[in-house]
């Protein structure tokens, strides 16, 4: 798999998630995503935002056109040092919240997602990369 371009985004303000989701829209439309697939991951880029946003304060976004044989994707990986998560199955769980959300943020992007990979542990930060295939 090959990078084909990357850029990072800061992500501390709810203006710095809406230049997010315009960011991802942007560069899947350049890839030549199907209006389905930008809305996916224009929506777990919005979810996985937010959740750094209220749980670590902030963090950064980084996007990734990536090419693989004749496959075109966008990998999103949102980073942050916040408290990390203690039980990371639990939640990925449909339902489980520790604020007055819905609990479906980190499940739905998941599902999202063709590939999903989620990386923390308690007071180590959390890093969360979804990446859609074309």
């Amino acid at each position: 798999m090959t990078i084909l371009r990357s850029e990072t985004l800061p992500l501390n303000t709810d203006e710095d998630l809406v230049r997010l989701r315009r960011a991802v829209r942007a560069r899947m439309q350049e890839c030549g995503f199907s209006l389905i697939d930008q809305t996916k991951l224009v929506t777990a880029a919005s979810e996985l935002g937010r959740n750094a946003l209220d749980y670590a304060g902030g963090g950064s976004a980084r996007l990734e056109i990536l090419n693989e044989g004749v496959r075109t994707g966008l990998r999103l990986v949102v980073e942050d040092s916040g408290p990390g998560i203690e039980d990371i199955e639990r939640a990925l769980t449909d339902g489980y919240t520790t604020s007055r959300g819905l609990g479906l943020g980190l499940g739905g992007a998941r599902r999202l997602a063709n590939e999903f990979d989620i990386r923390s542990a308690p007071g180590a930060g959390t890093r969360v990369a979804a990446t859609r295939w074309k």
